[in-house]
Formats: C-alpha cells, sequence, structure tokens
C-alpha cells in the first residue's frame, strides 16, 4: 500500500470524491438523528448534495495542483450549500483553500495546517457557535492530529488519527448538548463529517468506494410527465444550464469577455446567470430554443456538462408563479426573495409582493446558487431574502455574501408565518434599508406560528409523551400535544397558543388533507373562536397537514 508523504490535486479529487460516496451511502441514517420528531431530518442530503456540489466542479479531468482543485471544490460547495451543517462543511473546505492557495502539492504539516485555519472560517459562520455540533467535532480532531504529527508521519498515520478522534467527539456530543442526550441521538452535522472523512481516510488506503443506489430525495424531482401532454403549447420553454470549457482553438483565452456572451443570452431569453471562472464559463438560462444556445455557444468551447428541462414539467411556474417570460419588470429600489414549499403558499407569497419564490423548506432546503440566481432576476437596488426557516437562514447569508452586484440583507425569519408577516405589512416607501429591517423584525414578533405533523419515532419531549404516527402540534421548536387525529391535534394546539387572543388566524392546508375536513376544522374553530377572523387557504404543503399563522 503506498504511503502517502504528500497531497495534490488529483489524490484530493480522489479523496472528496470517496468522501461524496460513503457520506450518499449512510445519509438516511445521518438524516434520521434529527432531534426533533417530524419528517424533517435531511441533514445528511444536505451535507451530500452539498460535498457533491464541490466535486462536480472539479470533474474527472483536473489537473495535479492541489491549490487549483481545492478552490474549485470550495467554490463549488459555496454555491451549492444548503442547511445548517452543509454550509458549515462549505466553510471548513473554503477554510482549507485559502490556506492552500500557493500550494502545488502539500504535506502533512502544511495540510494539517490548513485544518486549523479551516476552524476559524467555520466558527465565522454561525452567529452563536455551541459545542457538541460539527464544529467542535471537527475542532478537536484537526486539533488532536496536529498535535501528533512527527517527522515521517503520513497521510495514513495522519487521517487514523483525525477520525478516531471524529468518532470520540462525536460520541460525547449529547453531553455537550442537553437537546442530544434527551432525543438519545448524536450529532447529525457530526456524524455527516465522520462519514466524509472515513471515505477520505479509505481513499487513501486504496479502497474504492461504489456510489450509492441514488442522490437523496431531496436532490430527486418528482416529475410528472402529463403535466405536458400531447396537446400541451409551449408557453414557457426550457431551463438550459451548461458548462463550458473554452477551448484555445476557438478563442484567445487571455482576451475572452463573457459580457458579450452575457449580453447575447439575454436577447434570446431571460434568467440569465452567466459567469467565467478560469477556463469555465457557467451558463443558466430560459429560453424557447434551447438548440439555438447550443449552436451559439460551441464557437467558444465545448460542453462539460449539459442539462435541459421542460419547465412546465418542473413547476408549472405559468400558474404558480405569476412570472412571463421575457416580461421587462420595472426598476424598484426594494426586491423581496422568499421561501416556499407548497404552490398555494408560493401563490400567496407572490400576490403579497414577493419578487421570486425559492423552492424550499423543511426537508428540501434550496442552496445558494438557488438564491443567487433569483437576485439576478430581480430589476432593483437593494435586496430583502425571507429564509423562513432557520435551517435556511444561513444558506441565505452564504448567498448574500458570494454575491456582489446590489446589496442583499437578509431578515431572518424562522418559519413560513414569519415571512408572511412580513410581507402583508412591508412598507417599501421606507427610505433606508435599516428601516426596512427594523419595522420587519417588529412585525414577527406579533405572530405565531403553529404546525401539526407525524410523529416519526417514540419520544418524550416538553413533558409530552410522542408516539411514532400521531400527530404532534408545535411551534418554535415546543411541543404541546400528542395525537392520533390531525384535526383533534390542531384543536387542541389552538388552545394550547391561545387562539381567541389573536385578531386573525390563517389556516394553511396541507396537500394531504382534504378541503371537506380542512373546512370543518374552520368552521368548527371559528364557532370555538368567534372574536377572531379565521382564514382558510390552500397551502398545499407537504409534511404538514395543518399550519396555523395568528396575528
Amino acid at each position: 500500500m503506498i504511503q502517502y508523504k504528500e497531497i495534490d490535486g488529483l489524490l484530493l479529487r480522489d479523496m472528496a470524491m470517496a468522501g461524496s460516496a460513503l457520506l450518499e451511502k449512510h445519509h438516511e441514517l445521518v438524516d434520521s438523528l434529527n432531534v426533533f420528531p417530524v419528517p424533517d431530518g435531511d441533514t445528511g442530503d444536505n451535507m451530500y448534495l452539498t460535498i457533491d456540489s464541490g466535486n462536480h466542479e472539479v470533474g474527472e479531468n483536473e489537473g495535479e495542483v492541489l491549490s487549483d482543485v481545492s478552490k474549485k471544490i470550495a467554490n463549488g460547495m459555496l454555491m451549492g450549500a444548503r442547511g445548517n451543517s452543509g454550509v458549515i462543511l462549505s466553510r471548513i473546505f473554503a477554510g482549507i483553500a485559502k490556506s492552500l492557495s500557493d500550494s502545488r502539492a502539500a504535506d502533512v504539516r502544511t495540510f494539517g495546517k490548513a485544518l486549523e485555519d479551516a476552524i476559524q472560517e467555520a466558527y465565522s459562520a454561525v452567529s452563536k457557535p455551541v459545542d457538541g455540533t460539527i464544529l467542535s467535532v471537527y475542532r478537536d480532531a484537526v486539533r488532536y492530529a496536529n498535535g501528533r504529527i512527527e517527522e515521517g508521519t503520513t497521510f495514513e498515520n495522519y487521517f487514523g488519527h483525525f477520525v478516531c478522534k471524529l468518532r470520540e467527539s462525536l460520541k460525547r456530543t449529547p453531553e455537550l448538548l442537553q437537546v442530544l442526550k434527551e432525543a438519545g441521538v448524536v450529532d447529525s452535522g457530526g456524524a455527516g463529517f465522520v462519514y466524509i472523512a472515513e471515505g477520505m481516510q479509505k481513499a487513501l488506503e486504496g479502497e474504492k468506494i461504489e456510489a450509492g443506489s441514488g442522490r437523496p430525495a431531496a436532490a430527486q424531482e418528482a416529475i410528472d410527465f402529463d403535466a405536458f401532454t400531447e396537446d400541451s403549447e409551449l408557453t414557457w420553454g426550457y431551463c438550459t444550464e451548461f458548462l463550458l470549457r473554452l477551448q484555445r482553438k476557438k478563442v484567445d483565452l487571455e482576451t475572452f469577455d463573457v459580457t458579450e456572451l452575457s449580453d447575447w443570452l439575454n436577447e434570446v431569453g431571460d434568467s440569465v446567470v452567466c459567469f467565467r471562472e478560469g477556463t469555465v464559463v457557467k451558463v443558466h438560462v430560459h429560453v424557447m430554443d434551447p438548440g439555438q444556445v447550443l449552436s451559439h455557444v460551441r464557437k467558444y468551447g465545448e460542453f462539460l456538462k449539459l442539462k435541459i428541462e421542460n419547465m412546465s414539467l418542473q413547476h408549472n411556474e405559468t400558474e404558480l408563479t405569476g412570472r412571463t417570460p421575457g416580461k421587462v419588470v420595472k426598476h424598484k429600489k426594494y426586491g423581496f426573495v422568499t421561501v416556499a414549499n407548497g404552490p398555494g403558499i408560493v401563490k400567496l407569497f407572490r400576490e403579497l409582493g414577493a419578487d421570486e419564490v425559492v423552492s424550499g423548506g423543511q426537508s428540501m432546503n434550496p442552496p445558494a446558487e438557488s438564491f443567487v440566481a433569483a437576485f439576478d432576476r430581480i430589476n432593483c437596488d437593494e435586496i430583502f431574502v425571507l429564509p423562513n426557516n432557520k435551517n435556511i437562514i444561513m444558506t441565505a447569508e452564504q448567498a448574500g455574501k458570494l454575491y456582489d452586484k446590489k446589496p442583499i440583507h437578509v431578515i431572518p425569519t424562522r418559519d413560513v408565518g414569519q415571512g408572511y408577516a412580513v410581507l402583508s405589512m412591508m412598507d417599501t416607501t421606507l427610505p433606508t434599508h435599516e428601516e426596512v429591517e427594523e419595522e420587519a423584525k417588529e412585525n414577527c414578533e406579533g405572530v405565531t406560528t403553529g404546525f401539526v405533523s407525524k410523529a416519526t419515532r417514540d419520544t418524550t419531549m416538553d413533558g409530552v409523551e410522542i408516539r411514532e404516527a400521531d400527530y404532534i402540534g408545535f411551534t418554535d421548536g415546543k411541543i404541546y400535544v400528542d395525537d392520533g387525529d390531525a384535526d383533534s391535534t390542531a384543536k387542541i394546539l389552538a388552545a394550547k397558543l391561545s387562539m381567541g387572543n389573536y385578531d386573525v388566524a390563517l389556516i394553511l392546508r396541507g396537500a394531504d388533507t382534504t378541503k371537506e375536513r380542512a373546512e370543518a376544522l374552520t368552521e368548527s374553530l371559528q364557532a370555538e373562536y368567534p372574536g377572531t377572523e379565521i382564514i382558510l387557504l390552500d397551502g398545499q404543503q407537504p409534511i404538514y397537514p395543518y399550519i396555523m399563522v395568528l396575528e
């Protein structure tokens, strides 16, 4: 077996791909470590999709220079980062890349220093870092392994110490975080990182890890091919994305200006994202004739990656968003990007003034690049982002840091109710973004959002005995009720949240809840709380049969 005393770009690429492959095999186990007993555990999915984005950025034919490969992996992960753990993972690799920016290759000490430098990079992404998470698991392992570097230490030796300490630190996480101890699980982000590191170690040892049975559910799109029949008309066109490697025989690499290509794409399509990274041009465009685009760009280079999708099959955007392809949007001072999951909620946010609605929520966290693409589509001076989920806030913030065309301000809305309150009461005539943010935070304080969802396991939380497959009612991480029926759970939750003390209650009906049941529940609640105006809307959201927004 080879004993590596130096790492180059090719070896780092192989290690990253092996780490990704091993996490893919175990992503469902990592997902199951979710503290809260509802079907929203997606840490494994998020971390896999994040590192997978980095691997796709590198490809199979990258050179041997370590700095180049580490930078590409980091850039891909930064744009593809999903969820809190995915963002932290991307910051770790970003810190490593920064430290290795001048290295064609690295010995163990240099690589160990890069991992040490990445500790601060990762911690800086979290406003209030705590021990017992991926942060402390990673920190403990790096410092343990670095403290054991001696003359002649190989990468196999180093990763042996590193992985051993990762496992040990992961086992300690319930001792450091009471919420983990009560739930009887270890930190899911830390567990995901252990699998990545174990995969990297296996690559060093020459073991090949075969790809798993398929990408996580979060990466797989449910496509209804009946949405476009033999009688349908193509009204929305095709979402066309590709990576184009510029060819020296076709263009002058030193003088090639991507602006000319971007301008042309805006003439033939819309929703254009076009930028150059080295000799690779990344393009996203909505266009009626993708063949025209593909033929045009081949005069510059050849494709590395290509994806074309009929947008009627993607999201039925014509009905959900109200956008018209190619429509010129009047310039304004403030623009708003929000996140939603469920056609009815998307439509609601659109009607309230959201310029872009990024698809996502529980169990489906969007990547940073989805936010960046949305930013590009808004014709305004400044943009406000409403993540509407505590696990998406960091991704939105990272997207804002990556975007340099206009100021991005993230209002840390933690749920759909807060997002609704901000949009419905927003005063866009306020002269400064500070005043807009202050008003938004005040509006968030006056809203309570209650959720009804099925429990995924037996446990006891907040003094409530929970049985798997029962329905639980909760708000902001606190569980109030467990019951075998969704409607009964909603009624009890309404009482626990003192619905009668609010002026308005918005009931969002889930995708699997019938209209008749939801109407009966609404009538019952209205009779119980006559002083509260109760409004039923068809949210069509997954996971939650009912969401109650109280104002």
